[in-house]
């Protein structure tokens, strides 16, 4: 079997950390927020879709070096909770494309600049869990590699306290200069 090119993308939506079991302390304070954001993001990749914007899942491996993704959306999809709602909602499609992250950043130790280069893109969407971790992370990356534009809205990523995210966002919006409009804002 051949492998499938790289999409060209001038625009790219990062879906960070969205399939998760939610298992961790503090996990009880995000499900909620969590499966709003998700809502928001299934939307906003619908609206997306019809600019054929790529989709890149970043996730975390959980510390497992042979993690699997699909089989981490399939055992969540099954879950009678937030992370199982999420996990219908967002599940990866078959032209998505999905990479494991060992830390924070989904840039790092990731195949992710180097995708991004070859998908030609200059602008990056940020959401997902948590606002004032993996996605402040991954939007600091992102502006230090100088991309043009990164837009983090505001209601597609959660945080396990208002005030949090509240911080996340303005310390993007203010020191990392992403746009943290929310998705329903005219773009």
């Amino acid at each position: 079997m051949k492998p499938a090119k790289v999409p060209r993308s001038p625009r790219v939506l990062i879906l960070v950390d969205f399939i998760n079991p939610l298992n961790f302390p503090g996990a009880d304070k995000l499900a909620k927020p969590a499966l709003a954001a998700a809502r928001a993001t299934a939307r906003l990749r619908g609206q997306l879709d019809g600019d054929k914007v790529a989709v890149v899942y970043a996730n975390d491996n959980y510390g497992w070096w042979q993690s699997d993704f699909q089989a981490l959306v399939a055992q969540c999809c099954t879950r009678d909770d937030a992370s199982g709602a999420i996990a219908r909602l967002l599940a990866p499609r078959p032209h998505d494309i999905t990479l494991l992250k060992p830390r924070h950043s989904a840039f790092y130790c990731t195949a992710l600049e180097l995708l991004l280069k070859e998908m030609g893109a200059r602008e990056l969407v940020v959401a997902g869990l948590s606002t004032d971790m993996c996605v402040q992370m991954t939007a600091a990356d992102a502006f230090l590699r100088g991309f043009e534009g990164v837009w983090v809205p505001s209601d597609c990523n959660a945080a396990e306290t208002p005030r949090a995210k509240a911080a996340s966002l303005a310390y993007m919006r203010d020191v990392l200069k992403c746009d943290v409009r929310s998705s329903r804002a005219k773009r």
